[in-house]
């Protein structure tokens, strides 16, 4: 069993409330536009971290992290990419390949907008953890949390922070 912390469009941003969330995750993944090395040195200094470069992310960013991380967590097969879309409209980047062969979760970032839904059409689970950095239009800060047990995703939560 797994506790992951999700969260994507740091921008640059972290601070001790989003650190204490970290704490108590197992596992922290990142679905881009970081800003800075910091935020994920910050992270990596207390948890294990999955992540991607986003379109804001300069070189740095983009040699120490892929476009695409697909990988296995337990036993659900877990993609996440920065710019991906959602169910039936797709980043045509990626379409082809996720409908040829599907993750369990399909994660992507980029909108700064939550969503979490299913993708009935090629069974799987489409997680946009929102932004918690401070840039953009968001008005309310949020990141997931959830655990992976076995193949089983369970006890998803949203975690909301003040308004920017």
């Amino acid at each position: 069993m797994k506790k992951i912390l999700l969260l994507s469009d740091t921008h640059g941003y972290i601070d001790d409330a989003i650190l204490k969330h970290v704490s108590h995750a197992d596992e922290v993944w990142h679905a881009g536009d970081i800003g800075d090395l910091n935020v994920t040195n910050q992270i990596k200094k207390l948890k294990p971290l999955k992540a991607v470069f986003g379109n804001i992310d300069g070189h740095e960013v983009r040699a120490e992290f892929p476009e695409n991380n697909r990988f296995m967590c337990e036993s659900v097969d877990v993609w996440i990419t920065h710019i991906g879309g959602y169910p039936n409209k797709y980043d045509m980047r990626i379409r082809e390949a996720l409908r040829k062969n599907p993750p369990d979760i399909f994660i992507c970032g980029h909108s700064h907008i939550l969503k979490v839904m299913p993708d009935k059409k090629l069974n799987l689970l489409h997680l946009n953890p929102g932004a918690v950095g401070k840039y953009g239009f968001h008005k309310v800060r949020t990141m997931l949390r959830f655990v992976i047990d076995g193949s089983n995703i369970k006890d998803l939560e949203v975690i909301e922070f003040e308004n920017r």
